[in-house]
């Protein structure tokens, strides 16, 4: 048994939580594992580690009991911030944002950043009051419009879509998730939590800031690629691998193989042969077709769709599974569909999640990341962020929508919102922002009565709700919060605290603070967003009670600096989604979000001493 000592060395209880957060982030950085099962591990060794090393106080009561460790599932912020996903999830599907998109270049008057910042501004704003990954989601398709119209490549336009939906975030208590758990973490400390607006006036000065960077600078530093990819991109021709199969008759049977094989059609590339379980790669000299063989291919939209209808004597070569009632051909549409980072595809292939079969549609092609997949399509494994081509009929269609595997990319003209559910989560969403933003009632209140409400009123179906629920959110903040309490009731935070004064030494308040700021902006890249932010609350608050300063300070701090994710793709969900649709590479994030995780830091460190009075 181990009692804690105020102000005492590191302890073997210390070290061993040190270790054990040094390997969860080396984790969640490398993503080898599942962050769901590094989450969930780091709960189990905190409940085997401290069942054997318990922390005992001076009254010989135990501090950390397992139902402490545990206590993030049941965690306020936590189940706000999944209520309020299930809002966000009612708001979207009913197509609010979509009717935007049809009035944004016509408001654009013909130039382009007229039209790009409009968009920008609307992303900033909706943010502050939804979850920035569905709006984000939504707007990926919309920016792509404006890039394809102006004739630039969407890696001009993606990175700042994401950059300025975090900024938004930071605008109110419910703009992200990672304010609700700051201000939990708060409440804890004895404290009072946010209230709705409280840094909202120094949250706009930074998100200004942001949107300033993204369309004045961060164009300079945007990669403009000349890549096939990008090209493709450009001309509103992305490609996707797709499978073809030589049928019985085929006027393809006996040819010479060649990488361009299709005359008409020559921006089609064939990529490998399956022949009988074997795969051939190019170069294919000599090499004649035969039937049965399936052909991997490289096509636009477009391509494929006429290639199919050539007459080759062709079928699509994965599990196409149709009705017993079979379709009008004037029925079939093609439509292209985005992977959600919660989706039950993610990890999975086309074979194994019998996608096509549920909804009585045809996978034609994937695109994985704007990388070339390797393997057969059916066995590919899919990745938020991935790009389905799906055929399909336009009753199929009405089923996809409601889908929270998928979101559509392109939408048809026939497929309006359902302008009655629009105005009823359109109320529902207002009256939970309203009710907590006037202090009507507590914000887990608010947003259980919006989340309820919006299944209640057929907003969206219940299983629909449950699926908006991801469960890699659940887990890392709840693993988050258990490594949090430990180190309260380990005392590292109160050791990490004196430890960053120590090195700050005399220096004043106000450099205390930006050292600080800069120090969770910088680990904020390296770890998730919501773990940076639950792990440094009680230093923070530690701090800020040694030197004197109101600890609020120091949680906005936190607010603001765990949010600047700009640096890495993998610490913030949005940035993992646009990187595929951007054909964006790590060092595109190092090279365009470090400046504005720096510029940030800089307004930060000379606007809030004077705004607070340091």
């Amino acid at each position: 048994m181990t009692t804690i000592i105020e102000n005492a060395g590191m302890t073997f209880e210390m070290m061993f939580l040190f270790s054990l957060i040094v390997g969860a982030l080396f984790c969640y950085a490398n993503e080898k594992i599942p962050m769901e099962i590094t989450a969930l591990g780091v709960v189990l060794i905190l409940l085997f580690f401290f069942h054997f090393f318990p922390i005992i106080d001076q009254n010989g009561s135990n501090t950390l009991p397992s139902s402490k460790i545990l206590s993030g599932f049941a965690n306020p912020a936590m189940l706000t911030v999944l209520a309020l996903l299930v809002v966000g999830q009612g708001v979207v599907k009913t197509g609010i944002l979509e009717i935007f998109s049809r009035h944004v270049l016509a408001l654009s008057m013909g130039k382009l950043w007229i039209a790009t910042l409009i968009s920008l501004i609307t992303v900033l704003l909706i943010s502050a009051f939804l979850n920035n990954i569905p709006v984000v989601i939504i707007f990926i398709p919309i920016m792509q419009g404006i890039a394809q119209r102006f004739h630039i490549p969407a890696s001009k336009l993606l990175m700042p879509l994401s950059f300025v939906a975090v900024v938004g975030g930071m605008t109110t208590l419910v703009g992200s998730g990672t304010n609700l758990l700051v201000s939990n973490a708060l409440i804890e400390a004895g404290f009072d939590g946010f209230t709705f607006f409280e840094f909202t006036l120094p949250g706009l000065l930074l998100a200004g800031t942001g949107l300033a960077y993204v369309t004045i600078i961060a164009p300079k530093f945007l990669p403009h690629r000349t890549s096939l990819s990008h090209r493709m991109r450009e001309r509103l021709d992305q490609h996707f691998m797709a499978e073809i199969s030589i049928n019985a008759g085929s006027r393809l049977i006996g040819q010479s193989l060649g990488v361009r094989m299709f005359h008409e059609l020559p921006d089609i590339n064939v990529r490998m042969i399956n022949r009988l379980g074997k795969t051939i790669l190019p170069p294919f000299t000599g090499l004649k077709l035969r039937e049965d063989d399936v052909i991997a291919l490289s096509a636009t939209r477009e391509d494929l769709t006429k290639l199919m209808d050539s007459g080759y004597g062709l079928t699509p070569a994965e599990g196409y599974r149709t009705n017993p009632n079979s379709h009008k051909k004037s029925d079939q549409i093609v439509v292209e569909m985005m992977i959600t980072p919660s989706s039950s595809l993610v990890d999975n292939t086309i074979s194994r999640t019998g996608f096509e079969y549920r909804h009585n549609c045809q996978v034609l092609g994937i695109q994985h990341h704007a990388h070339m997949i390797r393997s057969r399509m059916g066995q590919a494994k899919l990745a938020a962020g991935d790009l389905l081509l799906v055929k399909c009929d336009t009753e199929t269609l009405r089923g996809l929508r409601e889908d929270l595997d998928v979101v559509l990319v392109e939408f048809s003209v026939e497929e309006l919102p359902n302008l009655k559910s629009a105005n009823v989560s359109i109320f529902i969403f207002l009256s939970v922002v309203l009710s907590a933003a006037f202090g009507l009632v507590p914000i887990v209140i608010s947003s259980f009565f919006g989340a309820l409400a919006m299944v209640a009123t057929n907003v969206i179906s219940l299983q629909q709700a449950t699926r908006a629920l991801d469960f890699k959110v659940i887990t890392t903040i709840a693993a988050a919060l258990a490594l949090g309490v430990a180190m309260e009731a380990t005392g590292a935070a109160t050791y990490l605290a004196n430890l960053i004064l120590s090195v700050t030494g005399t220096a004043s308040p106000r450099v205390v603070l930006s050292t600080f700021f800069l120090m969770v902006a910088l680990m904020s890249n390296i770890i998730s967003t919501k773990t940076c932010a639950v792990l440094f609350a009680p230093i923070g608050l530690h701090i800020g009670a040694e030197i004197g300063i109101d600890p609020r300070i120091f949680a906005i701090t936190i607010v603001f600096a765990a949010n600047c994710a700009f640096a890495t793709p993998f610490a913030y969900q949005t940035s993992l989604l646009v990187m595929g649709p951007g054909s964006y590479h790590f060092k595109d994030f190092l090279k365009v979000g470090s400046p504005l995780v720096i510029l940030i830091w800089l307004v930060y460190s000379a606007f809030i001493p004077w705004y607070y009075g340091l």
